[in-house]
């Protein structure tokens, strides 16, 4: 089961990431980019929700992003601007969007959520022998979402995928193009679930936030 499907709270955990783009009044809608044999999605919440488009998905993320990316071309303009989110990041707040929104509209390039690192940073070699400290200071985490211009991001990706670039965000697709995208800090709380521990996390702040009994 493809942890985006698995149970949280009594529903499945991606259901938590979109309602909360579905019931922003400033989302015009949402593509959502799964595997084409996937067997699961058909049976959440959103399947056949009227603003829900699904397209199928690509090898790395940044093709996945690229073909959901693509699947707007018809319907929205150049200028308009998209927020690409990770699934498996169900404790979003809705301050934490409308903060990357009035931040980010008057930016030249776009931007993302993210926190400033407050632990120690190590390099550590193939052995896991420390290798040495890397400063902390101007060193963010990086989360999603990630909010840029339609037709930008879409020649970032473009430009990245065919020079080899498998970028894991869509900020470095935009950095590769030589552009600065702006860092919103955001809440500690939009984790990515990604590890079996994560889930008892998820939920604690899910229930914290009122969004999960």
């Amino acid at each position: 089961m493809p942890k985006q499907y698995l149970d949280l709270g009594g529903r499945p955990l991606i259901e938590y990431s979109l309602q909360l783009f579905l019931e922003h009044p400033r989302i015009e809608g949402v593509v959502i980019a799964l595997d084409a044999a996937d067997p699961h999605w058909q049976q959440t919440a959103f399947a056949a929700h009227a603003r829900v488009t699904r397209v199928s998905g690509g090898r790395e993320r940044c093709h996945s992003v690229l073909n959901a990316i693509e699947a707007l071309t018809d319907s929205a303009a150049e200028s308009d601007w998209v927020l690409v989110h990770d699934a498996a990041r169900p404790c979003l707040r809705r301050e934490d969007v409308d903060r990357l929104l009035s931040v980010v509209e008057g930016h030249p390039v776009g931007g993302l959520l993210g926190i400033s690192v407050r632990d120690t940073m190590k390099q550590v070699g193939r052995t896991s022998e420390v290798r040495g400290t890397v400063p902390r200071g101007g060193l963010w985490h990086a989360f999603t979402p990630q909010m840029f211009r339609l037709g930008l991001l879409r020649r970032a990706l473009r430009e990245a995928i065919a020079a080899d670039q498998l970028v894991t965000d869509d900020a470095s697709a935009m950095e590769l193009l030589g552009l600065a995208p702006v860092m919103v800090e955001g809440h500690a709380d939009n984790i990515k679930v990604t590890r079996q521990d994560d889930f008892a996390l998820a939920r604690f702040h899910l229930q914290q936030q009122g969004r999960l009994c």
